[in-house]
């Protein structure tokens, strides 16, 4: 079993569920809303779930807030207000840390957004996906590109320095040329943060029951290829799989997932990791799923398991090998509670097949291991 001399980093993720439609490709926890969001109802349901959790994480220090969807930026900027508020009186923050939240060019108010930043927001990811009118009406967005254009300047006008756009590749009938041009118009509005990743059919969505035609694996390599080209010679420095960031603007939250760090779940369907040193386990755990049975049993989750060593070496192999920059040795005893001998004979092997390289303490994916990181990972398992 894990043993820990030092608790990984731990940060907090809050998952507000509404969002004004399904998008078709869509398979996150997300639920249509109507014109009255029972605001003041989910944030007591939070505040109960997150005086219950208190206890397995007292005294630590929380270094990043994620507040996704959903469309939180549907919630007035009174109740975000008042949940930063019942953040920082409950739980012990960094007073630097970064506080993200995610915002849809569809509901930008400018006198909405002031009020975030006031309320300690200070980093937006913007969901724009695709700055062509074609493209957004087949993902089923409800923005304009002329929308996307403004919510960025509203973003800048409110405050906000720290911007990500999510823009996604290999979307239906999307020519390269279309793709390039896609990412381009994100690099001209120089966001700090570049979220780039590939159109995914996933089970449970409308485009998994009735596929549109995207482009063939060659066809996505190529664009892909030339996309992170194009990114490199505008200054974003990829540091994973579908993440660019200018220089010390890497998304710290995110880079605290993929090296197996804690994190607090509030929230309907939230997924939560949490080490304990007094009972050397590692917990994860899932609120429950849909936003009226969470508010209806606040306190219960919908399942939890103590992970199992050969779990942990997974689930650290599959998040922190996605990272250019890999693992260092003393991250993965520190954040698994496990000896490096537990993965040393698979790296390795993984070396000698050209698949790992190692440099002093760290250990990273070569060329060839990313380009197929799914046969990497699968050694671990």
């Amino acid at each position: 079993m894990p043993e820990f001399t030092t608790l990984p980093p731990l940060a907090l993720y809050i998952h507000l569920p509404w969002c004004a439609k399904k998008c078709p490709y869509c398979d996150f926890n997300s639920h249509t809303c109507g014109q009255n969001l029972p605001e003041q109802e989910y944030l007591n349901a939070l505040i109960s779930d997150l005086e219950a959790q208190l206890p397995t994480i007292w005294g630590r220090r929380i270094i990043s807030v994620f507040i996704g969807g959903g469309t939180p930026s549907l919630f007035s900027a009174e109740s975000i207000h008042k949940l930063m508020t019942l953040i920082r009186s409950h739980l012990n923050c960094l007073p630097t840390m970064e506080v993200t939240m995610e915002a849809n060019p569809g509901s930008v108010e400018q006198g909405k957004f002031n009020d975030f930043f006031a309320a300690g927001i200070n980093r937006l990811s913007i969901g724009v996906q695709s700055f062509d009118e074609q493209k957004l009406q087949s993902l089923g967005r409800i923005h304009s590109a002329a929308e996307a254009y403004k919510a960025i300047d509203v973003a800048r006008n409110a405050g906000f320095e720290n911007i990500n756009i999510d823009l996604m590749f290999a979307l239906p009938e999307q020519t390269t040329k279309q793709g390039l041009d896609d990412l381009q118009q994100a690099i001209n509005l120089s966001p700090e943060h570049i979220s780039w990743y590939q159109l995914t059919i996933e089970p449970n969505t409308l485009f998994y029951n009735h596929p549109p035609h995207t482009p063939n694996d060659d066809e996505s390599w190529e664009m892909q290829k030339q996309g992170q080209q194009l990114l490199h010679s505008a200054g974003y420095l990829q540091y994973e799989i579908s993440a660019y960031a200018q220089k010390n603007r890497k998304c710290e939250h995110n880079i605290n997932y993929w090296q197996f760090g804690d994190y607090l779940a509030l929230g309907a369907g939230a997924h939560g990791k949490i080490s304990r040193s007094d009972t050397a386990e590692i917990n994860r755990y899932r609120q429950i799923r849909q936003p009226a049975a969470y508010m209806q049993n606040i306190n219960k989750t919908s399942g939890s398991e103590i992970l199992q060593p050969e779990q942990i070496v997974f689930e650290f192999m599959l998040n922190a090998l996605r990272l250019k920059q890999g693992f260092d040795i003393q991250i993965f005893e520190q954040h698994s509670g496990l000896k490096v001998d537990t993965i040393s004979g698979r790296c390795e092997q993984a070396i000698k097949d050209g698949m790992l390289l190692k440099q002093n303490n760290r250990y990273y994916a070569s060329e060839q291991g990313y380009l197929f990181l799914n046969d990497l990972i699968n050694r671990f398992s």
